[in-house]
């Protein structure tokens, strides 16, 4: 069964809400684009537009593989939908993928938006 995280990041995907939480420490604001697991572990791509990170966050935002154990206070919230401006590599973070935000996904994710 999912948790209550990995339900909270499908809902934002569904509604296109950002998500705010706090991640090994620090307080970030993101965009949960593709969902589902690796290893057996729950996990999201996502793009990180504010907020901190262990090795700082580059102006305009980054591309992050979240790990959703390791995320709390988990919280949706209204603004703009922010998803990066660059696609040209494949992500390698979701293995088996739940959700994709991309309607014309090249992974195959086994629920469609």
């Amino acid at each position: 069964m999912a948790s209550s995280t990995y339900r909270l990041f499908a809902k934002a995907m569904t509604e296109r809400k950002q998500i705010r939480c706090v991640y090994d420490g620090y307080e970030r604001a993101l965009c949960p684009v593709i969902l589902g697991h690796s290893k057996g572990q729950e996990v999201a791509l996502v793009f990180q537009f504010a907020g901190g990170s262990k090795s700082g966050l580059p102006r305009g935002g980054q591309w992050k593989c979240f790990h959703l154990s390791k995320a709390s206070n988990a919280q949706l919230r209204d603004g703009p939908w922010h998803a990066g401006s660059s696609h040209r590599q494949a992500q390698a973070c979701v293995e088996i993928v739940d959700m994709d935000v991309n309607p014309s996904s090249p992974y195959k994710p086994r629920r469609r938006l």
